[in-house]
């Protein structure tokens, strides 16, 4: 099964999501269930390997904090692949992040080769003009979600499908109130 740790969004912050997520052709928007904060890809784990994973995040200890997503971008540069959201700087997600990062590298895997950049996708592109990027970018600039509380993470499974991934929570975490 493919893994992924990452924050669910709640339905307000989705739904202001939503009301961003048009006027980019060649663009396949992130559905409901589909919007998250990614923390740490894993990737293809059997269940022995999930079993360890579970272990290693239900011992990380860090506290509960607020959050806000902030302004847009892209991935692709040129050849613009997907459309993001951002998150206001917050040293309390990115210490939650490092602190699961090396809760798996103890238990064996390879480290995250890709610097973090806290995001959530809201469009995966393909064939986009990239003039229309370029103005959603302009038009979205000042982007901000209301401030949410997160007070725990997950460990998400990946199942692809058809239409695009199919995520299942599969255990979560709580954060210290």
């Amino acid at each position: 099964m493919r893994l992924f740790v990452a924050l669910a969004l709640p339905d307000a912050v989705a739904m202001s999501l939503s009301l961003i997520q048009a006027g980019v052709p060649g663009a396949r928007w992130s559905t409901r269930d589909q919007l998250h904060l990614t923390l740490r890809f894993i990737g293809e784990a059997d269940g022995r390997d999930a079993g360890a994973i579970d272990d290693a995040l239900a011992a990380i200890a860090a506290p509960a904090f607020r959050l806000e997503l902030k302004g847009v971008g892209e991935f692709g540069g040129k050849t613009p692949r997907a459309l993001w959201a951002g998150v206001a700087p917050s040293e309390t997600l990115l210490h939650l992040q490092r602190k699961i990062e090396t809760a798996l590298q103890r238990i064996g895997l390879e480290a995250e080769p890709r610097k973090f950049t806290p995001h959530v996708t809201l469009a995966r592109l393909k064939g986009a003009p990239r003039g229309r990027v370029m103005d959603y970018l302009v038009d979205h600039a000042l982007y901000a979600s209301a401030p949410f509380e997160v007070g725990a993470f997950i460990l998400f499974s990946s199942h692809l499908a058809p239409g695009g991934s199919l995520y299942r929570a599969e255990r979560g975490y709580a954060l210290k109130a």
